[in-house]
């Protein structure tokens, strides 16, 4: 019996002492077999990653297929023919430093992939790293001396490098536009590079040129778009263009990369005050409220006093809603003012309109012409003189403004409201004791029933406004204002009374 127990005792220490040396490799293979399992869902996936990259690519859609190409790199960090893909994306976007960084990674996986060599090769010769891209086309040659993209590419290395260095030598010497016919050149071959366009940027200042020079910085910061510098430079420029709101987006884009930049801080806070002043007063004249915008374009001018096309943009501003708010006399000023910084031919026409409200009918059409010697094809300017012809005939006969004594400007009520105070002051009625004045106040108030008739109505006033005279009788109109709107009417216009509430 003793026996028999030992004998089940000694099975049941052999079982349990077979599991315990089974058990870690049973386990081993379990995780072998979920380390599989788990591979192959991660290659399904990364395999659909390159499919839609792929598709994406085909259509354009190379942000959507770099996307792709991202995840497809982070499922497999190790494929080289991956990071080559991701890295001709980069290409296609203008991202050198990414595709280098990439063709970089390609080769260190994979040294003799040739393909990756002549691409990597192209991205240094555009950035004009010339020995660089030298080195990558020679050993691409040694290995295959006849790649037909390697050849190609490593002959304009040559050429670039000497013309960089006469372009160089011409700059130095104050040649600057023999030096820009060659650096244009240059960068033709190597059109990344943002040192090449920063150097054709300061060609085009030293020769006077700002415009292009704002191009080719504006090329430079989006080559280069942590170049707090570049942003900088191209914000000074557009505000002394006169361009404050491009030149706030640019000192923005400064700040983004350095909140407490030395120079971007204090430009933002100066330029951030002016173009709000300059915004306000365009809106002010969209609204059509005119001494919001003449309040908008001082405030303007209280905060620079120094950067002359700035001046000029406030005081164009500040020239048009005079003119439009028919203050005559400060619109004839501040417009000289404006045209003294900058010859521009709305602002000709703004004050031959000021001078059309004062009566100034040779100086207007004087303005206007010299509008036109600017812009041959302004039909502001060609309308304006017409205009200007037509008021100086009329000017002999009734003006309805002054009859009423309102603004060209006024409106529809405020007319009605001062024939009404005209009507009342001078009607017959109030003369019977003096047949003198009588007869005077009968031929005002029959001017003042025109005025309103004409300036009441909007067909009749847009003609008296371009110099027609609707009532005038050589123009095949009655002379006679129209009495109808007088109930009282008894075979003469002066046989009623007012009855002024």
């Amino acid at each position: 019996m003793l026996n028999a127990v030992q004998t089940v005792s000694d099975m049941e220490f052999l079982q349990k002492n077979f599991w315990l040396k089974v058990s870690p490799y049973i386990a081993l293979f379990i995780l072998e077999l979920l380390i599989e399992v788990t591979e192959c869902a991660t290659q399904t996936e990364i395999n659909n990653h390159l499919e839609l990259g792929k598709q994406f690519l085909a259509r354009g859609q190379l942000s959507d297929a770099l996307t792709q190409y991202h995840a497809a790199v982070e499922g497999d960090p190790s494929n080289y023919l991956t990071y080559f893909k991701r890295g001709t994306v980069y290409l296609a976007l203008g991202k050198a430093k990414n595709a280098l960084h990439d063709l970089d990674r390609v080769l260190e996986l994979k040294p003799d992939f040739l393909a990756a060599k002549v691409s990597r090769g192209n991205v240094h010769l555009k950035l004009a790293n010339y020995d660089l891209a030298q080195l990558d086309f020679y050993n691409v040659l040694q290995i295959d001396p006849y790649n037909e993209d390697a050849n190609e590419f490593i002959q304009r290395i040559a050429p670039a490098k000497e013309r960089r260095e006469l372009a160089d030598y011409y700059y130095s010497h104050g040649d600057y536009l023999n030096g820009l016919h060659l650096i244009s050149e240059v960068i033709e071959i190597s059109p990344w590079s943002a040192d090449l366009f920063e150097l054709r940027a300061d060609m085009h200042l030293k020769n006077g040129d700002i415009l292009a020079a704002v191009a080719d910085i504006r090329a430079s910061t989006k080559l280069q778009t942590d170049n707090t510098a570049g942003f900088y430079t191209l914000a000074t420029l557009l505000y002394e263009l006169g361009h404050a709101t491009d030149a706030l987006k640019s000192v923005r884009e400064c700040l983004k990369l350095d909140q407490e930049h030395k120079d971007c801080s204090p430009f933002y806070r100066k330029i951030k005050k002016v173009e709000k002043a300059l915004t306000a007063a365009e809106n002010h004249i969209e609204e059509k409220d005119y001494v919001k915008c003449i309040s908008s374009a001082k405030e303007a001018l209280k905060h620079e006093k120094e950067v002359q096309m700035i001046i000029y943009e406030a005081k164009r501003l500040l020239c048009t809603c005079y003119v439009k708010d028919d203050e005559k006399s400060e619109a004839i000023d501040v417009c000289g003012e404006a045209l003294e910084i900058n010859k521009d031919a709305n602002v000709y026409c703004d004050r031959a309109e000021a001078y059309l409200l004062s009566d100034l009918f040779d100086d207007a059409i004087r303005d206007y012409k010299s509008a036109l010697e600017i812009d041959q094809h302004s039909e502001r300017a060609k309308e304006g003189i017409e205009k200007a012809k037509k008021l100086q005939q009329r000017s002999e006969r009734r003006d309805y403004y002054e009859i009423l004594g309102v603004k060209r400007t006024a409106s529809k009520r405020d007319i009605t409201k001062a024939y009404r105070k005209k009507a009342q002051e001078w009607h017959p009625d109030n003369f019977l004791n003096d047949e003198k004045m009588k007869k005077i106040a009968e031929k005002k108030f029959i001017d003042i029933a025109a005025a309103k008739e004409v300036l009441t109505d909007e067909e009749k006033r847009r003609q008296f406004d371009n110099g027609e005279d609707p009532l005038d009788p050589e123009s095949g109109k009655s002379g006679m204002p129209n009495f109808q709107h007088f109930h009282s009417f008894h075979g003469s216009p002066f046989q009623f009374r007012f009855h002024f509430n």
